[in-house]
Parts: structure tokens; sequence; C-alpha cells
């Protein structure tokens, strides 16, 4: 999946957990518990017992649990075949596995490559 990021999980969320209010970090950030507020994070991973009620920020979300908010990815959200999502999607990727849930609208954008123009030079030969 997303092997060399997710080898370093940083931060954890248990099962039995509560959160509320703004989180942000730096890494990979697992959630097993419930968060009402909003996450930012290099990459974050919600387990299937998951529930967020907020938005998420990252490079790269996975969603294995519900959440009801916005997703805004720099690169990658993949919802996965248990996950639910009730928002906004705002990423570069989006991959959702058969039996994921997802009730929103997506807005995908590419950056546009650079285009750098070259001038040519003619060698004179003497």
């Amino acid at each position: 999946m997303f092997a060399k990021e997710t080898n370093k999980l940083e931060s954890f969320l248990g099962a039995n957990s509560n959160f509320k209010g703004e989180l942000s970090l730096k890494g990979t950030l697992r959630i097993d518990g419930q968060v009402d507020g909003s996450l930012d994070a290099d990459c974050v991973i919600l387990s299937e017992s998951a529930v967020v009620k907020g938005e998420i920020k990252a490079k790269k979300i996975i969603v294995g649990g519900k959440v009801e908010g916005n997703l805004r990815a720099q690169e990658l959200v993949e919802i996965k075949s248990k996950g639910k999502v009730w928002g906004d999607i705002f990423a570069h990727t989006l991959a959702v596995v058969e039996g994921g849930e997802f009730n929103g609208k997506v807005e995908m954008k590419k950056e546009v490559g650079k285009v750098i123009e070259l001038e040519l030079r003619s060698q004179e030969t003497s």
C-alpha cells in the first residue's frame, strides 16, 4: 500500500479513545478511535473501527472506517471496502475499493506540467 510511509507509524489513537479538537502532526497517524475535529498529517490511516467527524488534510488518506467531513489530499484518497465517506474529496487520485461508500463531490486537479522552451543555437563552422 504505502510501504515506506506506513512502516514509520509515528502517532496512534486507540480504539477506546475519543479526541475533540484540532490535531496537527508530521508523519503517519493511525486512528482506531473517534475524532470530533480536524486532522492534519503527512499520512492518515483510519481503521475499520475509526469514526471521524471533521476535515482531514494529508498527502495520503486511507479510509477503512467512517468519515463525516471533507478530505483534502495532496496525492491520494483511498476508500477501503468497509470505508464510508460523507463529504467532499479534493485529491489528485481517488481509489474506491468494491464495497466502499462515498457520498459527496470529487475535485481532482493535476498539476499542469511546466514547459521550458529551449533556445536552439546553430553551431557555426569555420
